[in-house]
């Protein structure tokens, strides 16, 4: 779609001042898919040489906000870790054409805020934290399952960036279960759920996404049993929390979550825990 209210498009990487108008360009995929007439000039992000994905020295993983999500999938496949299979199920929860998939970023799905946004189910299950940078060029960090504070809502200052996602080693040793559920064939995630089980603890995260307005992850020192876990859940999530849109009704929401939560704890519970 032609933004015929855009005068300007700027480079990131001359870190001109920020204006009224502005807004970060990364693969545009939302930004052109419909009207934005209060924006004034882009600020294009292509440039910045991030590396988009990488190991580092700690075995954490780092998330570079421009890493598109083909990328993220080709290096998923390559990743020697536990929980790496998560990588393609999320990038495959897209649902999206090839040139979404090499265009779309992580760093966009994120500050979009999305319900349905599968690179927040992923980092938000993987216990990902956003690295956030200022104008001023101060930095601040802010877990993913804090940084999306509702549907279409989240933790970023006016001009602050997204810069990257970081997720650490022990969360790539967990073992990983996912289940997703659409109102219909090849729609919208209506309910997203991911478990992460800790070898180190036993500890176990379930993390709810898509049918809920906002990413909501529980830790338990031990997997729970079936009505601890539905105890758990109906606890920390409100019934303003569920989302509602064409996609599917909160209390079908809520149904599937529940449902998907559990089938999440009996494949990863174990042996004695039902």
């Amino acid at each position: 779609m032609d933004l015929n209210t855009v005068l300007d498009i700027g480079d990131a990487s001359r870190h001109e001042p920020w204006r009224p108008g502005d807004a970060w360009l990364g693969g545009g995929t939302y930004l052109f898919s419909e009207p934005q007439p209060h924006l004034r000039r882009l600020v294009d992000l292509s440039r910045m040489g991030w590396v988009p994905v990488q190991t580092l020295t700690d075995g954490s993983l780092e998330i570079a906000a421009t890493c598109t999500i083909a990328q993220l999938s080709r290096f998923g496949r390559t990743l020697d870790a536990e929980a790496a299979p998560l990588i393609e199920q999320c990038c495959r929860a897209f649902l999206a054409s090839f040139k979404i998939w090499n265009m779309a970023t992580v760093g966009g799905n994120l500050c979009n805020g999305l319900p349905a946004g599968p690179m927040i189910s992923l980092t938000a299950a993987l216990d990902g934290e956003c690295l956030l940078q200022a104008q001023d060029g101060s930095l601040r960090r802010v877990k993913v399952a804090d940084f999306v504070t509702g549907a279409g809502r989240k933790d970023l200052a006016e001009g602050e960036l997204l810069r990257s996602v970081m997720i650490p080693a022990r969360s790539l040793r967990c073992r990983t279960a996912f289940m997703q559920v659409s109102l219909y064939g090849l729609g919208r995630s209506g309910a997203l759920v991911i478990g992460a089980l800790d070898p180190a603890d036993g500890s176990l995260a379930v993390t709810i996404t898509a049918a809920t307005t906002r990413p909501f992850r529980l830790w338990f020192a031990l997997p729970p049993d079936r009505t601890a876990l539905r105890r758990a859940i109906a606890s920390a999530v409100g019934d303003g929390d569920w989302f509602d849109d064409i996609h599917g009704l909160p209390e079908w929401r809520r149904h599937m979550a529940f449902h998907l939560a559990e089938q999440v704890r009996h494949e990863l519970a174990l042996d004695g825990v039902r």
